[in-house]
This record gives C-alpha cells, structure tokens and sequence, in this order.
C-alpha cells in the first residue's frame, strides 16, 4: 500500500514530533512548582532563551518572536495547533502584575516527589530514546498515592502509538520502589506486591486474584472452604494480605510536605467572576537578541554552529509557545468550570454542584483526556479556600429528598464513616451502605463497594486491628 505525498508527510511529521508532543503534554499536566522548576533548567540548558527583567519593557517581545518566526520558515513549520489543544491565539507575554503584589506561597519545605523518585529509577534502566519518554509520560500519570490515573488506551491515543510498547514500560515501571506503583487498582498493586515477594501462585496470591473483593463479605472458615484449605493456613494468607501496602506510596511521599501554589485565581468583582493565571512567581522569557542576530548571520557561521543555533531556537519557540498554549488552555478550562459551578463560587462550598469531565469537554471543545490533565495536580485559589482543580468534577447521588449530592461528597462521607468505626470491628460495606440509606442517601451496596476501592481502603475483613 502506497502513501500519497502528503498522507506520508503528515506521519513522517507525527513520528519526528513525538518526543515534543510528549514533552508538551507533560508540561501540561505539570504542577506551579514543577513548571518553575522546568523553566529553570530550561533557560540554564538553552543560550536562546533569556530571562526578561521586571522592570523592562515586554512591548517588544511579540515583534521579536515575529522576526525569529521569519528567521526560521526556510525549516518546515508546524502547525501545533493541531497538537495542542485548538487554541488560536499566539505566544503572549504576560501582562505585568502590580508591584505591591504578594506572591502566594506555601508554608512547608519541599520534598523529593514521587514523580522524581520514580524518574530517577527511570533513568538508570538501559532503555531506548523511546521507551524513555514513554516511560516519562507514564509516570508523569501517576497519582500521589501510587497508582495509575489514566488507562494504558488512553495514553496509547494520546500518543499515537500500540498499547502493547505502553504496557511493556509500565511492567518495568510497577516494579520500581515502592512495589506496586503505576498499578491500575488495587489488585493488580496487591498481586505485583505479593509477586516481588516470591508469592506468585501462593494462597494469598490466589485469594487476591480469585476473591479480593468477596472478603468483606466472607469470614475465615468461607474463605478457607472456597479455596479448599484449612482454617489455620487460610488465616495466615488473609495476614499476608494484610501486610501489604493498599496505596504504593502511602506515606512515603506527603503531598503535605509540599508547597501548594495555585496555577488559577478565581475572584469576584461585584456581579463578576474573573478567572487568572497566577503566574507572577514565573520567570518571564524571551528570545535572546544576541542569539537571535547569530541566527540572522547563520551564513558566516560553521555548519555545525547553525545546526546548533537553529536547535536551540526551534526548542525555544516551542517552549515559549506550549507555555502560553498551557495556560490558555487552563484559563479556558476554568472559566467554563465557574460557569457550571457558578452558585459554588457566589455562595460557598455546600453549593458543589454534580460536574463531570465530560461535559467540560464538550463545551471548550477539547477530548476529556486534556481535561483531566488540567485538573490533575493544578490548584485554583476562590473566595472560600484553595481547592484542586479536581474537586469541581463529580457526578450526582440522589437523596430521598430530592437533592442531588455530588460523588464527591458522598464519597468523603463514606471516608468519614470509616475513620470513626471501631477499629476491632470495622463496618463492612453493608454497614456503611445502610448508614447512608438512614441520611437519606440512595446508593446500591455495590456502589458503596466501588467508591471504596475507588478511596484505596481495603475490605473491613483487612481492616480489623485487634489491640
């Protein structure tokens, strides 16, 4: 099957843009302090780009990156617009915030992350270029306690490449430490824990794989019928099992141990809801005029300084441009988050009202995966207090009353439940399940079940601490 010019072009395009694609959702997704901390490097790794002192005039830095546009069309051009996000507008620099401004900081001493415990365990693996990125990719998707929070289809769209390269990282990866991590739910992070121990095909091993979420509802002696052994080598499994980590990085990696810097202020003026980017604790960039006139008089340079030149200004451009496209596209996602959520801004937290990804997505106009990268880890400050972004997206759980809960709020109750039940006889999900029916909240047992394992708390049975 032959390709025509410019179907062949357009795939030629998609493979030597990979690594910048990647790199662009990354950027993406990343949080305030780790975005700061990228730009750094960058402008220590990149003669290009300069830092722009506060107190200059930015009138000038459009044209400039005017002028280097031109400077580079003898290079294909790309349409990144395609890739991220459909916004139309161009780089932007940032309009000057006032003097008196205090810049919002968080109280704590950073620590090491997990994302940056599980890149350096990345990076001493003997992987290609690729597998690295995707490597990159998939553990910029993990959450702070250890697991996946997108599926292995998803990242193979966003990608564009087989779900089989995916997931033959991802092995690699829920091997790193802490055992377990980037697991996809809780008995696929039980089994690999168990595997990594020298279990695999043991009783406890096949109890988790056969019968994990039976054991709230099974004693000892039925979990001991069930798999055909006696009680006391059941009982030892079912010990087993509780020794092992529910979420892979609890405890390990606070996100309390971190500061908290919103990326979003959402405040009021009046009848008014205005929705900014916080990003006056940026270093605010520009092409260096230096480099930019090497460029220009790339003819009476060696081939390899233009080769090099052009580099760091193609790499530069994209910076500059993926970091606008990034705070647009989070501008964008948040205004239309206030407007769903309008009576929760304009009268408090209690208002929250049932919001899904979904219907986000469909009004920016954008795929849910990009609204899930926005919210994840991004902070916005609001009248009443400094929430995820996350927080504004659940969806609804009738009452007898009428009223409609957010998922969320539900959820957070059944967490309360939990934390209070005595801890020698935990309450199993029927317990939990009739408690909410006597509040007046309609949720099927199984429901219940869900949202527990969705928390990471593990089965009452796993539960039960006896002082």
């Amino acid at each position: 099957m032959k390709l025509g010019l410019n179907q062949g072009l357009k795939i030629s395009q998609q493979l030597k843009l990979a690594p910048q694609l990647i790199q662009s959702l990354n950027l993406l997704q990343m949080p305030a302090l780790k975005l700061e901390q990228k730009i750094r490097e960058e402008l220590t790794m990149n003669p290009m780009l300069e830092e722009v002192d506060g107190a200059e005039q930015d009138q000038n830095e459009e044209q400039e990156l005017d002028l280097v546009k031109e400077e580079s069309k003898e290079k294909e051009e790309v349409d990144w617009d395609e890739y991220l996000y459909d916004d139309d507008e161009g780089y932007k620099v940032r309009e000057p915030r006032e003097s008196n401004e205090d810049r919002l900081e968080g109280t704590a001493t950073r620590a090491e992350t997990l994302y940056d415990h599980l890149h350096e365990q990345l990076m001493l693996l003997k992987l290609s270029e690729e597998e690295t990125m995707i490597g990159q990719y998939i553990i910029g998707n993990v959450s702070p306690d250890g697991y996946l929070s997108i599926s292995v289809p998803e990242m193979a769209d966003e990608l564009e490449i087989d779900p089989s390269q995916i997931e033959a990282v991802l092995k690699k990866i829920q091997r790193f430490d802490p055992v377990g991590v980037a697991s996809r739910d809780l008995r696929e992070s039980l089994l690999i824990q168990l595997e990594e121990k020298g279990l695999k095909g043991s009783l406890a091993w096949r109890i988790v794989d056969e019968h994990l979420f039976d054991l709230d509802r099974k004693s000892v002696q039925q979990v001991a019928k069930l798999m055909g052994v006696p009680a006391e080598r059941a009982q030892d499994a079912m010990e087993t099992i509780k020794s092992l980590s529910p979420s892979p990085a609890q405890g390990r990696f606070d996100p309390g141990a971190m500061p908290v810097v919103p990326d979003l202020i959402v405040e009021r003026f009046g009848d008014q809801i205005v929705v900014a980017h916080n990003d006056s604790y940026l270093p605010r960039l520009r092409i260096s005029p230096h480099y930019r006139d090497l460029a220009k008089r790339g003819s009476n340079s060696s081939k390899d300084a233009k080769e090099y030149i052009h580099q760091k200004l193609e790499h530069a451009r994209w910076l500059l441009n993926a970091i606008n496209q990034r705070r647009n596209t989070m501008i964008r996602v948040m205004e239309a988050i206030v407007d769903a959520q309008r009576e929760f801004f304009e009268k408090g937290t209690e208002y929250l009202k049932p919001l899904i990804m979904e219907d986000i997505a469909q009004v920016v106009e954008m795929n849910v995966a990009t609204i899930s990268r926005v919210s994840k880890e991004k902070y916005v400050q609001t009248p009443f207090g400094v929430y995820e972004i996350k927080h504004f997206f659940n969806s609804g759980i009738s009452r007898e009353d009428g009223e409609d809960l957010s998922k969320h709020r539900v959820k957070q109750r059944i967490e309360e439940i939990i934390a209070n039940e005595p801890p020698e006889k935990p309450h199993s999900d029927q317990e939990i399940h009739k408690r909410l029916k006597a509040e007046g909240i309609q949720l099927a047992r199984r429901t219940v079940t869900k949202y527990r394992e969705e928390l990471r708390i593990q089965p009452a049975r796993l539960r039960k601490r006896v002082s």
